[in-house]
């Protein structure tokens, strides 16, 4: 928890719900221990596309289907989504929640590794980005992802705080969690520096990124 708990607490108990199928989805996913995005999250992200109003959406991260299906419930009619998966065993899963939400026409699944999936979508265009994946793999991503992101495209990374360890010295997280630990450092590092972006971190859930791709 990385904001002061009360406050989290009290900011969720004025939270209305998902709706019928995306609380369901949530609630197995917990019980499951599927990864998926905090309510207070969700809250944001929400928000941010209903701000935004893009017309081309890109996750890299499906899991479930929960974020996307939140996106497109705030998202224009015209807009669409494109997601990535490459865990097998979530995909079938992801498929069958579009399909219950009647959004299999809005949202496109692509299977596999994002690496090869992103050389792939070269020429594509994505005023919106949502990034919730292998945080290890954030750094080696933003170079292609900025390929997509026309000017005024935003990118929203999240759990780049992991639960406030970044703040930590590397000898002070667990040796596993070293490497990981020091590239999501480097990442933040260079969302701050890179002239191209403008960006912002919030303490919000395990921490999030926003950076726009600058005009």
């Amino acid at each position: 928890m990385i904001a002061d708990s009360r406050i989290t607490d009290y900011i969720l108990s004025l939270e209305t719900g998902q709706g019928q199928l995306c609380d369901r989805i949530e609630q197995e996913a917990l019980a499951a221990r599927v990864p998926i995005i905090r309510r207070e999250t969700a809250a944001l992200l929400k928000t941010l596309v209903a701000a935004k109003a893009p017309r081309a959406i890109l996750e890299i991260g499906t899991a479930v289907g929960y974020s996307a299906l939140l996106m497109a419930r705030v998202m224009p009619a015209d807009c669409r989504i494109t997601t990535i998966e490459k865990y097998e065993k979530r995909i079938p899963v992801a498929r069958e929640n579009f399909r219950l939400a009647g959004e299999e026409e809005r949202i496109t699944l692509l299977e596999g590794d994002a690496d090869e999936i992103l050389e792939r979508l070269k020429g594509s265009y994505f005023d919106f980005v949502f990034m919730d994946a292998a945080k290890g793999q954030y750094l080696a991503w933003l170079p292609k992802l900025m390929e997509l992101m026309p000017p005024g495209a935003l990118l929203v990374s999240d759990n780049v705080l992991q639960d406030g360890d970044i703040v930590q010295s590397r000898f002070a997280v667990e040796r596993r969690n070293r490497t990981i630990h020091a590239r999501m450092r480097e990442y933040l590092y260079e969302l701050k520096h890179n002239s191209a972006l403008e960006t912002s971190i919030l303490p919000v859930g395990d921490g999030v990124a926003l950076s726009v791709r600058r005009r």
